[in-house]
């Protein structure tokens, strides 16, 4: 690989970067098996250069020139995954996308703002805010991703019940191919000019191009907000308001169902013990906001809700990304992580039933737990907690592995969606098929190699081996 990073050096100049604390930066995502491995000292491969790409151009040329060398690249956002799409492969080439960043085109009568795709979630939200605007997607990870790994990952935000996931929010892309050549899809509210090209990239996890440049359609910051909060007798008795509701009409941004014991652990002062734990915020014109907290309030007590203290609702926004970091659970024994998954609603109880029955079986099992978070007309996602203590640490691996295994398997069994908004990366990517079939993998493998031949962009993501 010595001969393609002196070529880009070359042709790019002090974009390329070789320095060990910067290759170090860029070996992976925040997955955690690549967290326990580095605690293990086993971490992944250094890439042989980082590319700190400042323009398309740049993008192009190094996508041109490892094509031409059969160079792996790795594109890099913020690289705050947490399902493996990012373990760089010893030697390759980091593509980072973090200098295409800042607010390029903000249109406060159409409501849209184009931003590099490297630009920082919370300062993407600023500069938009500065008008009065909101772009309303606020992903737990904002002041970690980027904007383009918003889209290269089909993320979901916490307010996405009204608002919509990444996907609604997104009205135009530049992206980059494999062999270097320029994408741009059109600024439209709408179109019906054949398939929608920015389909192939939503969610495409960096395997089929590099995205430097995203439109996003805004909305005006709200006239009013206000929380609500409802205790239920448990988790699937909780489902059943949030099913009406969303019936009904109703668009609370934030919808967020606890089981009982993800209530006892996160809001100890709130609920008896043992119930489920409802939380709503409502945002929009004053009358608007009023309408929909007295029609949500007559639903949950048709369906047996308790109204409890609304001030819950301030302490989930204060406190809702701060989080403990996998390294520090890690470091006292524990192997854990979250899977979300999706479903119909009549498999919700099924599901979430099933799953946290499964996981209660494997061997040091913690934690088997779930909240709603994002719900829709036809049903909703599960994120689904466990937490494990192994007897032996260097079992910690093999008890990630299980629990997973057991997640996905029940909720093929049901019928749910195997991932809501993290993706697949390595994690999930040999029960894809489960997903979408062989004939679903076969496709994407024949767009892959249309766009890649060589497999050359972020291999081994996505798609199973």
């Amino acid at each position: 690989m010595a001969d393609i990073v002196a070529t880009l050096q070359r042709e790019l100049g002090d974009c390329v970067c070789t320095r060990p604390e910067v290759l170090a930066a860029h070996r992976r995502d925040s997955w955690v098996l690549s967290e326990l491995f580095d605690l293990e000292g086993r971490p992944a491969p250094l890439p042989g250069a980082v590319v700190e790409a400042r323009s398309t151009e740049h993008v192009s040329r190094t996508l041109a020139l490892c094509r031409k060398a059969g160079a792996p690249v790795v594109p890099f956002g913020g690289g705050s995954g947490v399902c493996g799409a990012i373990v760089v492969p010893e030697g390759a080439v980091v593509l980072s996308t973090r200098r295409l960043d800042g607010l390029r085109d903000l249109d406060a009568e159409s409501l849209t703002a184009t931003f590099g795709a490297g630009t920082n979630g919370m300062e993407a939200e600023r500069a938009v805010e500065k008008q009065g605007l909101t772009m309303g997607h606020w992903p737990q990870s904002i002041e970690l991703s980027t904007v383009g790994g918003w889209v290269a990952t089909r993320a979901a935000g916490q307010f996405s019940t009204a608002y919509g996931n990444i996907e609604d929010l997104l009205l135009d892309l530049e992206v980059v191919l494999p062999d270097g050549s320029v994408l741009r899809t059109r600024r439209t509210p709408r179109a019906s000019a054949g398939p929608d090209l920015r389909q192939l990239f939503l969610g495409s996890e960096g395997t089929l191009g590099v995205i430097t440049e995203v439109t996003l359609s805004l909305r005006r910051q709200p006239q009013a907000r206000r929380g609500q909060a409802f205790s239920f007798e448990n988790l699937e008795s909780g489902i059943e308001p949030i099913r009406r509701l969303m019936h009904a009409g109703w668009r609370p941004p934030v919808v967020r169902l606890y089981d009982a014991a993800e209530t006892s652990r996160l809001f100890p002062e709130i609920c008896p013990e043992g119930r489920a734990l409802l939380i709503l915020l409502h945002e929009g014109p004053t009358g608007a906001v009023d309408a929909q907290a007295a029609g949500v309030a007559a639903i949950c007590g048709e369906c047996g809700g308790e109204e409890v203290e609304d001030s819950v609702v301030d302490t989930w926004l204060e406190t809702r990304n701060h989080v403990p970091s996998f390294r520090a659970l890690l470091e006292r024994g524990l192997i854990l992580d979250t899977i979300e998954v999706a479903s119909t609603w009549n498999r919700v109880a099924e599901l979430y039933r099933n799953a946290t029955e499964s996981l209660r079986a494997v061997p040091g099992i913690l934690i088997a737990s779930a909240h709603s978070s994002h719900s829709y007309q036809s049903g909703t996602n599960l994120y689904i907690t466990f937490v494990a203590r192994p007897e032996k640490p260097e079992d910690r691996a093999e008890i990630y592995r299980e629990c997973w295994r057991r997640t996905m398997e029940v909720a093929l069994a049901v019928g749910a969606g195997i991932s809501h908004h993290h993706g697949i990366g390595r994690v999930r990517r040999d029960v894809l098929s489960g997903e979408v079939g062989e004939t679903g993998v076969a496709l994407l493998r024949a767009v892959k190699r249309a766009l890649d031949p060589d497999g050359l962009l972020n291999p081994g993501a996505l798609l199973p081996e």
